[in-house]
């Protein structure tokens, strides 16, 4: 194990160690999606790390006691793909479900009957003795009768201490929320505030041979028979019903009176040998995500840009990672066919990472009224009927308004003429000036200065600083490499960073890249058939404004195949002190290397200043075994 893995290990088992003090003890400190994420990385650089199989510890107030039942963690699953993977090794003829309490665990033990003690969960196996506080509690039984009968049982019966969301906000609305007000109330000395907590249980053990329940379903029932507070529990007949269930949950949660953060899944069988491990196998905890959130399709807007209309989903406002969303995308005609999205349908939204949400998912619901999503198909600004390709709705017309403007524009960001911006292209596009990229250079001086200057000015003043700064800016950015030449005409989904794993993989030159086939462009790696015909498609609409702009020599395509840093790929992240990182990866370019955004394992360089950063992406270059250098060692391949 390198010194960086080593480095980074030791200071999550430190926050972990630290964050599970807080949460034992009544005041988490992060969100359990944050706690989540240092766990998920701990068992990724190090899956047999001791602390990933330990408890929390309580605090020392109370005298200590020995559980009936083991208390360990669960496996949990924190999205659908994960759960699924879970599942594959976990086929159940049917699969039990039930609420995953968000409060704190406590063991009640029995002897003939009679509560005898109850033991916070500690460490998993020795946990904090609060008998005087848990019978204040709703919900504890001081002792177990059915139909009117003592029952002689001796065993534990474990649940979770939970706070109402009404009792919460009338006497506690001081503490962060519910299961830390829960938690710090339990573990009072004084025991003041006990009687506002309940206990919901959905478990038992009996420890003197009596059989009171041969199942998981029977053991739910035998619990409410004698009188307790049980967790729901629902049987799912496969995996993907779970799925739908949780959907189903998620949106009802916020109704429920007491918090929940996922759901546990377990098989009927009662498995004493998985139980008794620190981390059961066989069941696991589909946790619920700060990420996603269920709610009410209004409507489908189609954004155009370009030649494109993309749908986006409008419907009911829900909190996504802390912020309001009621906007998400949907896509394509396809992924919505696919997903049977239709107007009212209760869908599943997401934001895992994208900065854009999407709709995921349809929950199944009966008894809702929906109508279908209106398609457009006429094109809005030049009346051409839409073509639908489905993964892609768009105008075909080349010389449609709305698809000219947006690909001048597109050249102009992508070739970076600073001075003429957004503003200028507009009024020269709307004034007839502006009808194709080579225009932009058939541009002079005299042409653009009525734009900075009045009649009146151009008399007295017979020239423009500005429209000669434009001119100059315009000339200055007539020689480019082949990725940005061909990223400059706007082909849908066709952006400089797939142009240039194309002219890496041998289509480097115009003619190659615009007489390849559909074939030949799918069978590079990262580039699947339908991206091909869109590619393919796209040049042929452009060859020939590309070829005359070549060989007339209007444009110079640079030729950076045997550059310095040629066959070579650099990621960027973090601060630089020498230069902005635009100017970095354009430095990269001239030298003929590749520019990527994320940590891959094709990677050749990752470059930061704080190489010793837990970042994502450091973490990932250790894992993949991708050098990490600085800045200045940046700078030196560069100049050697």
């Amino acid at each position: 194990m390198d010194l960086f893995n080593s480095q980074r290990i030791e200071e999550l088992e430190k926050l972990i160690t630290k964050y599970q003090a807080s949460y034992y003890n009544g005041e988490g400190e992060i969100s359990d999606a944050e706690f989540d994420a240092l766990w998920d990385e701990l068992k990724e650089l190090d899956p047999s790390n001791a602390i990933l199989h330990k408890v929390g510890a309580d605090s020392g107030n109370f005298e200590k006691a020995h559980h009936v039942m083991p208390m360990g963690s669960q496996e949990k699953a924190s999205d659908p793909e994960q759960f699924l993977a879970w599942a594959q090794k976990h086929k159940y003829d049917e699969y039990l479900v039930e609420y995953k309490l968000d409060g704190a665990s406590l063991e009640l033990q029995y002897e003939d009957g009679y509560l005898v003690r109850a033991v916070t969960r500690g460490d998993g196996t020795i946990g904090d003795d609060i008998t005087a506080n848990a019978k204040k509690m709703q919900g504890v039984n001081a002792a177990i009768y059915k139909d009117g009968k003592l029952l002689p049982f001796t065993g534990g019966v474990r649940g979770e201490v939970i706070m109402t969301h009404q009792v919460h906000k009338q006497y506690f609305s001081d503490k962060a929320n519910c299961r830390n007000a829960a938690n710090g109330l339990m573990k009072r000395k004084d025991g003041k505030g006990s009687e506002y907590l309940t206990l919901i249980v959905y478990d038992a053990l009996s420890t003197d041979g009596i059989s009171y329940f041969s199942n998981e379903q029977e053991k739910i029932k035998w619990l409410m028979d004698t009188g307790f507070n049980v967790v729901r529990l629902v049987i799912c007949r496969d995996a993907q019903r779970v799925i739908a269930y949780r959907a189903k949950v998620m949106e009802e949660r916020a109704g429920l009176e007491y918090d929940i953060d996922g759901l546990v899944v377990k098989e009927s069988v009662i498995n004493f040998e998985d139980a008794a491990r620190a981390r059961p196998d066989r069941q696991i905890a589909f946790k619920f995500s700060l990420e996603e959130a269920v709610t009410v399709l209004r409507e489908v807007e189609w954004s155009r840009s370009g030649a494109t209309y993309t749908p986006v989903g409008i419907f009911d406002e829900v909190a996504l990672n802390g912020t309001k969303v009621q906007r998400a995308s949907l896509a394509n005609p396809d992924t919505m066919r696919k997903l049977g999205v239709k107007i009212g349908s209760h869908v599943v939204v997401v934001k895992r990472g994208e900065i854009i949400p999407k709709i995921e998912s349809v929950v199944e619901e009966k008894n809702i009224e929906t109508k279908d999503v209106d398609f457009p198909f006429i094109c809005e600004t030049c009346g051409s009927k839409l073509v639908d390709e489905g993964s892609r709705l768009f105008c075909p017309n080349k010389e449609c308004p709305k698809r000219v403007l947006h690909q001048l524009l597109k050249f102009q960001q992508v070739i970076d003429i600073r001075d003429l911006g957004e503003t200028l292209i507009t009024s020269l596009f709307n004034d007839g000036r502006l009808k194709s990229i080579s225009d932009i250079y058939s541009l002079q001086v005299e042409d653009l200065m009525p734009y900075f200057l009045n009649e009146e000015s151009m008399e007295s003043e017979k020239r423009s600083l500005g429209a000669e700064k434009v001119y100059k800016s315009i000339q200055a950015h007539k020689s480019m490499s082949l990725p940005v030449f061909i990223a400059g005409f706007d082909i849908e989904g066709f952006g400089e960073t797939l142009a240039e794993k194309l002219v890496h993989s041998g289509f480097n030159d115009l003619e190659k890249l615009l007489t390849a086939t559909e074939d030949q462009i799918a069978d590079v790696y990262g580039f699947a058939q339908i991206m091909a015909h869109t590619i393919v498609t796209g040049l042929a609409e452009n060859a020939d404004e590309m070829r005359s702009l070549v060989n007339n020599g209007i444009i110079t395509i640079e030729s950076g195949g045997n550059g310095k840093l040629a066959g070579k790929s650099f990621c960027f992240t973090g601060e630089l002190i020498t230069m902005n990182r635009n100017d970095a990866q354009q430095l990269v370019k001239a030298n003929g290397g590749m520019i990527k955004t994320s940590v891959t394992k094709d990677l050749t360089y990752l470059v930061t200043n704080d190489t010793s950063s837990g970042s994502s992406k450091n973490v990932k270059a250790a894992q993949f075994g991708i050098p990490v250098i600085t800045e200045e060692e940046f700078l030196k391949l560069v100049e050697n």
